[in-house]
């Protein structure tokens, strides 16, 4: 054990006035941050997650503020039993972990858990407190989209800014500042859903911001388990417009601008997920998000494909940035199919 875990295990001891050797830790995961997670029992048997943030690292005031306000809005979160920010530790419910992606086995499967996910961030847009929330503002928006040049374009591939850039840059910002404002999970994905007491349950919301309307959904649909084709895409965005527009959440807006609002939306966020997996390889020595970059590639080209007026930058993609992509996952002995894509 090293000393950081036991220093943890002394903190929830005290916490519950048990001795230091009666709640041995169970180390369960890690994430794409600093954060670290383990498992202890209590006497009764009850199971609770710990969650050990380094507070060098990483803030947890947003998590625990978030946590709160969204149980107090009846939002499907865990509860929290233990708060030490100093220390950078937190108690929480146990919500075990069965986690929606390990049950999108085929086609069929997936589309039922997908629409049950969608309902859920209904919910979570309806019910959410925004006002306390960060904004999504035109910094963050911003910076977001300046991961990709910095660290998958100069880092990475040593490839020039295309010309084409600063237009869809600039085109992506404004219409993420368009839409109508939610509360904005931020990385509203099938790993972050959980599967509990029969229902899915919210995690991984420290991030939270006061954004627009299509980034979780996006988030939710252009993510890492799967690639829709466009036919189920707009079937998935009309059901949600339809709906939206039922319970307020959206003003009158007809199909074709709002699929154009989604999809502008979903290539901003595949360019900054590109842009994190190469800073995650590259700054935090985390190779293996290098697998997924095609994946989001993909994705990235479906959304550009759906945006006629920036045809200059899909073309830069599929002649420049994707053959040196590939030659530098080849180099670095990554399998892929980016060629049979392009074909």
């Amino acid at each position: 054990m090293n000393e950081r875990a036991e220093t943890l295990q002394r903190w929830v001891a005290r916490q519950h006035a048990l001795p230091f050797d009666a709640c041995p830790l169970e180390d369960v995961a890690g994430d794409a941050s600093f954060r670290h997670y383990y498992r202890f029992r209590l006497p009764d048997g009850t199971r609770r997650v710990l969650m050990d943030a380094p507070p060098e690292h990483e803030n947890s005031q947003p998590f625990v503020d978030i946590a709160r306000a969204w149980r107090a809005a009846q939002l499907p979160v865990p509860a929290l039993y233990g708060v030490d920010l100093e220390a950078g530790f937190v108690e929480l419910e146990d919500l075990g972990d069965d986690v929606m992606h390990q049950h999108l086995v085929s086609d069929a499967d997936a589309h039922t858990w997908f629409e049950r996910a969608l309902h859920l961030l209904e919910r979570l847009q309806r019910q959410a407190p925004c006002d306390d929330l960060p904004e999504y503002d035109r910094a963050l928006l911003a910076r977001e989209l300046d991961l990709f040049p910095a660290w998958c374009l100069t880092q990475l591939l040593d490839l020039p800014v295309p010309p084409s850039w600063p237009v869809l840059r600039d085109s992506l910002i404004d219409n993420a500042l368009a839409q109508p404002r939610v509360a904005v999970h931020r990385d509203f994905d099938a790993m972050n859903l959980m599967l509990h007491e029969d229902a899915l349950w919210l995690i991984d919301f420290q991030d939270a911001v006061n954004g627009p309307i299509s980034y979780d959904l996006v988030s939710l649909l252009r993510g890492r388990y799967r690639l829709w084709p466009q036919a189920l895409m707009t079937d998935f965005i009309e059901n949600f417009r339809q709906r939206a527009l039922a319970d307020g959440r959206l003003p009158p807006i007809d199909a074709d601008a709002f699929h154009q609002q989604v999809e502008a939306m979903g290539v901003h966020r595949s360019l900054k997920v590109l842009g994190i997996f190469c800073r995650l390889t590259l700054r935090d020595a985390k190779p293996r998000y290098l697998e997924r970059l095609p994946h989001f590639l993909s994705h990235l080209r479906q959304g550009l494909a759906a945006l006629p007026a920036h045809g200059d930058f899909l073309t830069w993609v599929d002649t420049l940035f994707t053959p040196a992509l590939c030659r530098e996952l080849d180099r670095r002995g990554i399998v892929h199919s980016l060629e049979e894509r392009l074909s």
